[in-house]
């Protein structure tokens, strides 16, 4: 293992994480800086003391293109597209903004007056019907070059099949030399479904120039603090890419840390013995929840951003709420009191931090009721205390309106978080078949420890188990992410029609485009891993299932699997009905050059010492004991209520739990039987 950092940039901490190649490790967490989110990456850096000659990579998770999708602040960007398709963007599929009523707000990523057609037209097989012309797309291009166009999407009905009008288009455009990035749909999602692959093209378009910018920006920045070593984004499918390369897989990264958060919660309870996990991930604004079954992260093929945004690009399966550290405590119009989705962020932040917010957060309640030290400033800077005093007065001032004390009020604050968080959390697993006593609750991010207790509680989970360092989790997982290629095809066709070798030939196209992509990576002197996947359904059908494949499989073998497949998923299935192939995918993968490797430690059975104790509040003020995380060794133990601090979180283990330290130095929390 080489010197790696990984830096998660969230909305309101930026977390570091750094593995030197003797094995020791430094955590960090600054200020993010919503205006230059590149400026708290550097932050860290110095703020962490980490030697720029000793770095061998840098890998980090933004939340740049998230943010630019939710406040609408892309780039200006125009569609070109066939004839007929204008509005595609708008018509969507049948679905509605709210569930009871026709009413709604649809904001789609590029207007209507900067969506233009061409008189060109293929076929569902790619045969030409209306040939392109060369002086139609120049006119066009000429004149939004006039408008101040910064991105060019270009999407033709039925590309995935031949995308040769398409490659004629941006070639033609990039003859104005105008100045704007150009996007071809087929070369962001080369598959069938016009809306959903219009979107997609869309949300790079909207993406590119931003992401491209923020590259730009943050590889000066690095040259300058003297940072020579290479620079890899991560990718919402749980993957990395090299930071010259991200701008043309800007959609690829729309939830970049969440998913670094997956992939090292995944592998660190992997090794711990655990490959059912459900991932709780609360930070400073949402808390994002992931199921993994068997070591494997559930994985959205589409996943919707906002109405009628759809990315159809493969994103681990993470779902998101407002309930975060910062998140805000109020009343709703019928005086109920609610806690988000509205935060407080890194500025001016909750009203502990000083820093002139005045409205009750979590992060306030915690520290009211004793379970964060207001003696302990979170993260680094100059904060040497959090401010007791402000946080209980914003508290109270929402008493008021409850009529309730100020500790009451905390405990009600936590009481509708945690029901929050644990209700999506059950919707990702009760709802859809699970049974949570077979899973491990992994909890992470800076407030995730705080509250994983009660959500292992409230949902019915066996086991709680926090990493050593959960508060910077997501930055870990971009220190052990593979570099990551996924290509697709359409293919649209019956099995008995495909011939002896020809689904080997689509294989091997697949893995040599990859492989390109790895090459260009500069991973050209390793043996890359490739996985091959089919989606199939029988004929009539619009949607599929996707099935694990392998090069010199015949037709009857993947018809075998889809049935095996749709069998597992419906109970049943059609047999006197034709299966077709609706495309094949290839993952393509190596291991970044440094990979953080743990090992465990002898585990000796015996109680752990606390460091010292104090009241905190559990209904009720406790007597309670306050452990040092740093001095929790493998196999020691303790009992509920206790407080665990270290400088990246606190761990809360509520009476009647227990708590042991593994092998590897996670905490594992189970209730006392």
């Amino acid at each position: 293992m080489e010197n790696i950092v990984g830096i998660d940039v969230g909305g309101t901490f930026t977390d570091l994480y750094y593995a030197d190649d003797e094995g020791c490790r430094t955590t960090t967490k600054v200020p993010s800086n919503p205006r230059d989110p590149s400026a708290a990456l550097i932050h860290a850096l110095q703020a962490s003391d980490v030697d720029p000659a000793a770095t061998a990579l840098i890998v980090h998770g933004t939340t740049i293109a998230t943010n630019a999708i939710i406040e609408r602040k892309g780039a200006r960007a125009a569609l070109i597209t066939t004839r007929g398709f204008r509005d595609i963007l708008e018509l969507g599929r049948r679905d509605r903004p709210t569930m009871y009523g026709l009413g709604g707000v649809q904001q789609p990523l590029i207007p209507r007056d900067l969506r233009f057609e061409v008189d060109e037209r293929l076929d569902a097989r790619g045969e030409v019907l209306r040939p392109l012309h060369r002086d139609e797309v120049l006119a066009l291009g000429t004149a939004l070059a006039n408008e101040g166009i910064e991105a060019v999407v270009v999407c033709f009905l039925h590309a995935y099949a031949n995308p040769a009008h398409e490659q004629a288009a941006a070639r033609w455009l990039a003859e104005l030399d105008a100045g704007f990035e150009i996007v071809t749909s087929h070369s962001v999602c080369n598959e069938y479904f016009e809306f959903e692959r219009t979107s997609t093209a869309a949300i790079q378009g909207f993406l590119q120039p931003l992401v491209a910018g923020y590259a730009r920006r943050l590889r000066e920045r690095l040259d300058e603090g003297g940072y020579r070593s290479e620079a890899l984004i991560m990718q919402s499918s749980g993957g990395v890419v090299p930071l010259d390369q991200v701008a043309a897989r800007a959609a690829n990264i729309v939830r970049s840390g969440p998913a670094a958060g997956v992939m090292a919660a995944t592998r660190l309870a992997g090794e711990a013995g655990f490959d059912n996990i459900i991932t709780g991930d609360m930070g400073g604004t949402s808390f994002d929840v992931a199921v993994v079954v068997d070591g494997t992260p559930k994985v959205a093929r589409a996943s919707r951003l906002d109405f009628r945004v759809i990315l159809k690009l493969p994103m681990i399966d993470v779902h998101t709420i407002g309930a975060g550290g910062g998140s805000i405590a109020g009343l709703d119009g019928a005086g109920i009191l609610q806690v988000g989705p509205e935060s407080a962020g890194a500025d001016p932040g909750p009203a502990c931090y000083g820093r002139g917010g005045t409205a009750p957060t979590v992060t306030d309640a915690n520290v009211v009721l004793g379970r964060i030290d207001w003696a302990r400033p979170i993260g680094a800077g100059d904060q040497e205390a959090l401010d007791l005093e402000a946080a209980r007065a914003a508290i109270g001032d929402l008493g008021k309106c409850l009529d309730l004390g100020v500790e009451e009020t905390a405990e009600a604050i936590l009481r509708v978080v945690n029901h929050t968080m644990a209700g999506r959390t059950r919707l990702l697993s009760i709802e859809q078949g699970l049974d949570p006593r077979d899973f491990t609750f992994v909890c992470f991010g800076g407030a995730g420890p705080l509250h994983g207790a009660a959500i292992m509680r409230d949902v019915g989970i066996s086991r709680l188990l926090v990493p050593p360092e959960p508060g910077v989790l997501c930055a870990t997982g971009c220190c052990i992410a593979d570099i990551r290629h996924d290509v697709s095809r359409t293919v649209e066709r019956p099995l008995g029609e495909l011939g002896d070798g020809e689904l080997d030939d689509m294989l091997d196209e697949l893995r040599r485009t990859g492989e390109a992509h790895l090459t260009a990576s500069r991973q050209q002197d390793v043996t890359p891993d490739v996985s091959y996947t089919a989606d199939l359904c029988y004929f009539g059908q619009i949607h599929n299932l996707r099935v694990a494949i392998e090069r010199g499989w015949s037709a009857e073998r993947l018809g075998g699997a889809f049935e095996a497949a749709y069998r597992a998923e419906f109970g049943n299935t059609l047999a006197d009905v034709p299966a077709t192939l609706v495309s094949v995918q290839a993952v393509v993968s190596a291991p970044p050059p440094g990979r953080v490797v743990r090992s465990p430690g002898d585990v000796v059975a015996r109680p752990a010492t606390p460091a010292r104790r104090r009241p905190v509040h559990f209904g009720a003020w406790l007597d309670t004991a306050i452990y040092d995380r740093r001095a929790l060794e493998p196999g020691m133990s303790f009992a509920g209520p206790a407080v665990v601090e270290q400088a990246d979180t606190t761990t809360i283990v509520e009476p009647g739990m227990r708590a042991s330290v593994d092998g590897f130095g996670n905490l594992q929390v189970e209730a006392n039987s």
